[in-house]
């Protein structure tokens, strides 16, 4: 078993809502595309797909580092997920390149209770980054956390939203939840080079099913 360095430290939500909702913008800014002036979208709805989540039966798993991620769905396959703590001013650290997903070691380790987060490049130096088609995602989908420990933990995916990073919906995302689940975020949606940010988060919502 891991220790206790790799529980959930509070204020959480309030730390973290603070770098996805307003942070992320500059913190992934390197999730930028080489282009001009501003790229716009039409108008989606912030919920790519939802459904709500029914009760899990499988029990909570004991704290462990994750070592490696597969989403068959859309083709992620990764190296080492590295550790991502905050920087000096409180914000999240982030990748160093397009491929590498990290997970916020402030939070719980995939399996435990509550929302476990992995975070990556959508692109990064005009690289496709690992979660480049994370916006794909369906309900049903599966992500799969392949732990030190030796135990894989199977997440089921059950929303996939779209959110302007200026109303992050903290709570939602990294609020206390009842059952293990997991949390996939990157950058998305329309692409402003005049600042370098996009500017909103996709966030993959998924619950343990199975180990």
């Amino acid at each position: 078993m891991m220790t206790g360095a790799f529980r959930r430290r509070r204020p959480f939500p309030l730390v973290i809502g603070t770098l996805i909702g307003v942070v992320l913008a500059t913190a992934l800014s390197a999730c930028a595309v080489g282009v001009s002036g501003r790229i716009v979208s039409p108008p989606s709805p912030s919920t790519v797909s939802a459904v709500a989540p029914s009760p899990t039966t499988v029990s909570p798993l004991p704290p462990a580092r994750p070592a490696r991620l597969e989403i068959p769905a859309i083709g992620v396959r990764t190296g080492e997920i590295v550790d991502l703590g905050l920087a000096g001013d409180g914000t999240l650290q982030v990748p160093d390149d397009a491929i590498t997903t990290g997970w916020f070691t402030g939070g719980p380790a995939p399996g435990e209770v509550g929302p476990a987060v992995l975070a990556g490049h959508v692109d990064y130096k005009k690289v496709p980054g690992v979660f480049v088609r994370l916006k794909e995602l369906e309900t049903g989908d599966e992500a799969i956390v392949h732990r030190e420990d030796g135990v894989t933990a199977v997440f089921t995916v059950y929303a996939v939203e779209r959110h302007p990073k200026a109303s992050f919906p903290t709570e939602k995302v990294y609020g206390d939840t009842t059952g293990p689940e997991l949390r996939l975020i990157t950058c998305g949606g329309d692409f402003d080079s005049s600042t370098g940010n996009y500017l909103d988060n996709v966030v993959a919502f998924a619950k343990l099913t199975r180990t």
